[in-house]
């Protein structure tokens, strides 16, 4: 078996990242605000990450306030088979209320589970984009990937960020973002700038499409090009 190929740089992973988002299609202007699913892994090893993703939820609701809004619900894994979601909020203070209200608790992870449920919002009404942040997958790959192939089917990209070094998990978020149309990206929990990033970047996908991503300021998002066919919309 071939070695995998080194793991770039956090700034490249996200630089790159940011260009297959850029070259996804626009979403329409105007109507509802984007719908944005955010699944994380909230087993015991990701409570520095999510307490990180609880301060930047405020963020992605600014960034798009001025084109058309975000509706965000957070769906979470933890412990013993327990698994929530909360409703679609417009509110990032209820949100990040709701979020500081969890602790991890160790537990197998529920990717499948969690896809599923993304699948079953996203045939109730369109989800713009859904987003796993996580650093393990202990479950058969094969049935989480064709949930992912689903979601892309329905028009609803996975964006699947890893953190950590594990390899083969690391493959696994890799598989479940391609098969969806969406994009992948590694990322260090001692980096909030880099999730930050790629956070912002899909929320401000989720509620303008492209060509609001491709205003988005920074070095980063100045870096974005085509790249990545989109799912069909």
């Amino acid at each position: 078996m071939p070695p995998l190929p080194a793991k770039p740089a956090a700034s490249a992973a996200v630089a790159a990242f940011l260009s297959k988002v850029n070259s996804l299609p626009v979403k329409p202007a105007g109507g509802a605000p984007g719908r944005l699913l955010f699944i994380m892994d909230a087993t015991a090893s990701r409570q520095p990450s999510w307490d990180v993703a609880c301060h930047l939820m405020g963020e992605m609701f600014a960034v798009t306030r001025d084109i058309g809004g975000l509706a965000i619900q957070l769906a979470y894994f933890r412990g013993h088979m327990e698994f929530a979601a909360t409703p679609f909020l417009t509110d990032s203070a209820e949100l990040t209320r709701r979020m500081a209200g969890v602790r991890c608790l160790g537990g197998q992870t529920q990717i499948l589970r969690a896809l599923t449920h993304a699948l079953d919002e996203t045939k109730r009404a369109r989800v713009h984009a859904c987003v796993l942040v996580g650093d393990a997958l202990e479950e058969a790959l094969d049935p989480a990937c064709h949930a992912a192939g689903q979601l892309g089917l329905h028009g609803t990209p996975v964006f699947a960020f890893h953190e950590g070094a594990e390899p083969k998990s690391a493959e696994g978020f890799r598989q479940l973002a391609k098969v969806s149309g969406g994009a992948f990206a590694p990322f260090d929990a001692a980096s909030a700038d880099a999730l930050r990033d790629l956070l912002r970047a899909v929320a401000v996908f989720a509620a303008g499409g492209r060509a609001k991503l491709a205003a988005l300021p920074g070095p980063t998002a100045r870096r974005m090009v085509a790249q990545l066919p989109g799912p069909a919309r």
